[in-house]
């Protein structure tokens, strides 16, 4: 059996997840892990799946994709839980430019690997303006320490007028 990523895009509308999950139980797959939303107006997200017949995964979402749904298939790769601690992120700020750009820039440069983010916007609770939210799981490099990143980052979070947290992940 082969792991394969589908990366699936559409409009939105009922029923989507259960045609792709119609075509991979149809194609022998199994279905493993998701991230599936609404986004932008889009059905939006990406499939693990395990399945020995690529042809027949390939054929299978094919007729989904007749339906309104672009689906890509790609091998999973095995690369090996590389690095140090992880832990958990998050960040709460009014919405401004450049904060997702500013806050990946000191990751990127303290090689701290990004497994999840996702951000929304949310109506600040006394004044209706824009509330900017950032969740992200991170793998810090084993030299690195999560106060080494808090410390880093809270260098531009008063410049950007953000509050930031990074707590130790716990297992799922």
């Amino acid at each position: 059996m082969a792991n394969l990523v589908l990366s699936v895009i559409g409009s939105d509308r009922p029923g989507l997840t259960q045609a792709l999950a119609a075509a991979v139980l149809s194609a022998g797959g199994n279905w493993l892990e998701s991230h599936l939303s609404r986004l932008g107006g889009l059905y939006v997200g990406s499939v693990l799946v395990e399945a020995d017949d690529l042809e027949a995964l390939r054929a299978a979402v094919q007729a989904v994709d007749a339906h309104g749904l672009e689906v890509r298939i790609a091998p999973a790769l095995e690369a090996p839980i590389a690095g140090g601690e992880e832990v958990l992120f998050a960040l709460v700020g009014q919405d401004r430019l450049g904060i997702v750009h500013q806050v990946t820039a000191i990751l990127s440069r303290l090689e701290v690997n990004i497994e999840t983010f996702e951000t929304r916007i949310s109506a600040e609770p006394h004044s209706g303006g824009a509330l900017f939210h950032l969740d992200a799981r991170l793998r810090l490099p084993p030299t690195l320490t999560a106060q080494d990143v808090q410390a880093a980052l809270e260098a531009i979070s008063a410049e950007i007028m953000v509050d930031i947290s990074l707590a130790p992940a716990t297992a799922r």
